[in-house]
């Protein structure tokens, strides 16, 4: 049975029964988790594959990716004094993925006898706010190229496949949502990566060059993968 990291310390009772309370659930590539309005009492915890987050279209615009949560992240509302809440935003298996179901009020009774679960999740929110943070600030200083660029980039540490590569079922119009671009410029400045060698298309993923990692310092040195 999958175990998480910020599980593996507890005494054994506790670890079973956290098993006892937790649900195991597999989704399909675009299958959606969460709705936006939807009310839950589950904290989702991902043992495999990849979630992205969703805000809704207004006026009938293309939705918007707002970050991924990956193997060993978790997706809850920040704060975890009520049982229930109401999910301001959509959740969507990016790929098919393996989640953990866990209810709130169990969550905060582990957070509350083992202080380090608190911490855990602590800095678990800490980085998924950093992620937003970088993320918003390259959406609205980049140009186009150098925005593919980084997503991509980012891309093969969310879902890598193979050496510098990722998962290719992670579509165009995904990386769109995700970097605020339309489609159409993702396609067009792709096409252009490939032409010039710098991202191709193989059996096992998209791999990207190591030479179209520059300017790349900003996201190397964020503590958005730190997984200490």
């Amino acid at each position: 049975m999958y175990l998480h990291p910020l599980m593996a310390g507890l005494p054994p009772a506790e670890r079973a029964a956290l098993a006892r309370s937790s649900r195991p659930r597999s989704y399909k590539r675009n299958e959606p988790i969460l709705l936006t309005g939807e009310s839950t009492d589950q904290i989702y915890c991902v043992a495999s594959g990849l979630l992205r987050v969703v805000t809704p279209a207004r006026d009938h615009g293309a939705d918007v990716t707002t970050e991924f949560i990956r193997r060993d992240d978790f997706f809850f509302d920040l704060s975890l004094h009520e049982d229930r809440y109401s999910a301001t935003q959509t959740l969507i298996a990016a790929l098919p993925s393996s989640v953990y179901l866990l209810p709130i009020a169990t969550m905060r009774g582990l957070c509350t006898r083992h202080p380090e679960v608190a911490l855990g999740l602590l800095r678990l929110a800490m980085k998924r706010t950093d992620m937003l943070r970088v993320q918003l600030k390259r959406v609205s200083g980049l140009s186009s190229e150098d925005l593919v660029r980084r997503v991509l980039h980012q891309l093969t540490h969310l879902a890598p496949a193979g050496a510098g590569g990722y998962d290719k079922r992670i579509t165009q119009a995904v990386i769109a949502s995700y970097s605020g671009l339309s489609r159409e410029v993702v396609n067009k400045t792709m096409r252009d990566f490939e032409s010039r060698g710098l991202v191709r298309r193989e059996e096992d993923g998209v791999h990207v060059s190591a030479d179209n990692s520059a300017p790349l310092l900003e996201f190397a040195d964020s503590t958005v993968f730190d997984q200490g």
